[in-house]
């Protein structure tokens, strides 16, 4: 089970960063509490300012459901310090206020990043008139439901949960579990944005909403800043840093490294063959083995099916154990190829589709740095010495 929770590890950082945000804002509130208050206005003029800031910055990111939270938050704020036609109403009716902020939290996870001014920004402002309707209808439902039950001490106990605390326990389930089955960082927004929304109307956080609300766009900020350099740095299919990021680490190289470039044999033929969905699941597997690297080599992937991996601080003498050991263990490797899902109820009639196992084998060309070779020359010398290894029959390292 604990293997398919793939953002497991992006939740557990995220909730830490927005607990150690809301900590040190508490601590400087008890602390400086006059100071608090004769800031709080200029506070409040920032925090507007942060909110654009965001919402500008997740749009040219493409993460249009944070804009779109920056825009609900605001709105919030804006209900909440100015007298507004529907603030009267939202005071009167805070479970509804309650049940619906949770609600668009729901939504904004089920639903997909897509273009603001466009078929599906309309169609996200119908879903979002419809979770306020929806909480409405279940305040409703409840209420008439009460009268028509027995007395009992169950229904006693469990009809005050069933208006507010039963619905919100849904949503938190659900938010965590879509945050926890896949690793996407917008996915951690929203849940920690869902436990900070509930913790300040049942008053566990004692902070003023311009505040609370202050904290959690700068931890929207901080995760769209960290997506967006993984969207910049990281190879998007295998998860290794991109050719980019070899860049620049070229440019923080010392006087002495070793370079190894790697090709998978036959590649080409293996997509030809068995399809681009099963060669994209060899590049993953392929990426994941030499992931495990050791000797302090850092891995990327150069383009197509060819990966880079840079030794700093290492001869080829040293970096040659390590290299042949991912060599071997990609060839031990026996992947099994699955027959595309039979889609019609015609093609699953028959017997299942048969499976094949096959091998994959890399070819590794390396070298070391020399006299005052850039690091483009080095780069070259692997490539060469790559064309080396194919050449003297594959599934090779060769100098």
């Amino acid at each position: 089970m604990f293997t398919k929770l793939l953002g497991l590890k992006a939740t557990f950082l995220s909730l830490i960063g927005a607990t150690v945000l809301f900590a040190l804002t508490i601590h400087y509130q008890s602390i400086y509490q006059t100071q608090w208050q004769d800031k709080l206005n200029v506070i409040t003029i920032l925090l507007y300012g942060v909110l654009v800031i965001t919402a500008l910055f997740s749009a040219q990111f493409n993460r249009s459901r944070v804009t779109l939270l920056c825009l609900l938050w605001g709105l919030f704020l804006v209900t909440n310090d100015y007298s507004l036609p529907w603030s009267t109403w939202l005071t009167a009716n805070n479970q509804w206020l309650i049940l619906c902020g949770g609600a668009l939290l729901v939504l904004l996870a089920l639903i997909k990043d897509r273009g603001l001014i466009s078929v599906h920004g309309i169609a996200r402002l119908i879903f979002i008139a419809l979770c306020g309707a929806l909480a409405y209808g279940w305040l409703v439902l409840v209420d008439m439901a009460a009268p028509m039950l027995p007395k009992h001490q169950i229904t006693t106990t469990l009809l005050p949960l069933m208006s507010l605390k039963v619905p919100l326990a849904i949503m938190a389930l659900l938010l965590l579990w879509q945050s926890l089955r896949q690793s996407n960082l917008t996915l951690t927004t929203l849940l920690t944005g869902f436990i900070v929304w509930c913790l300040m109307h049942f008053q566990v956080i004692t902070l003023p909403w311009t505040a609370a609300i202050g904290v959690l766009v700068i931890h929207h900020l901080l995760i769209v800043i960290i997506d967006a350099y993984f969207l910049a740095y990281r190879d998007d299919l295998t998860g290794l840093a991109s050719r980019r990021a070899l860049n620049q680490l070229a440019l923080s190289l010392g006087r002495k490294y070793t370079v190894a470039m790697l090709d998978i044999d036959h590649f080409k033929k293996f997509n030809d063959t068995y399809g681009h969905d099963i060669g994209d699941q060899v590049l993953k597997l392929v990426a994941a083995k030499l992931a495990k690297v050791k000797g302090g080599g850092k891995v990327f992937r150069y383009g197509g099916e060819e990966f880079t991996i840079v030794f700093p601080r290492k001869t080829v003498e040293q970096c040659l154990p390590q290299l042949d050991a991912l060599r071997q263990s990609i060839a031990d490797y026996g992947m099994v190829v699955r027959k595309p899902q039979r889609k019609t109820k015609q093609d699953r009639k028959g017997n299942p589709p048969p499976e094949k196992t096959v091998s994959v084998q890399i070819s590794i060309g390396v070298t070391s740095r020399t006299g005052k070779q850039q690091f483009e020359q080095a780069l070259k010398e692997a490539d060469l010495a790559l064309y080396r290894a194919k050449k003297k029959g594959r599934n090779n390292v060769s100098e």
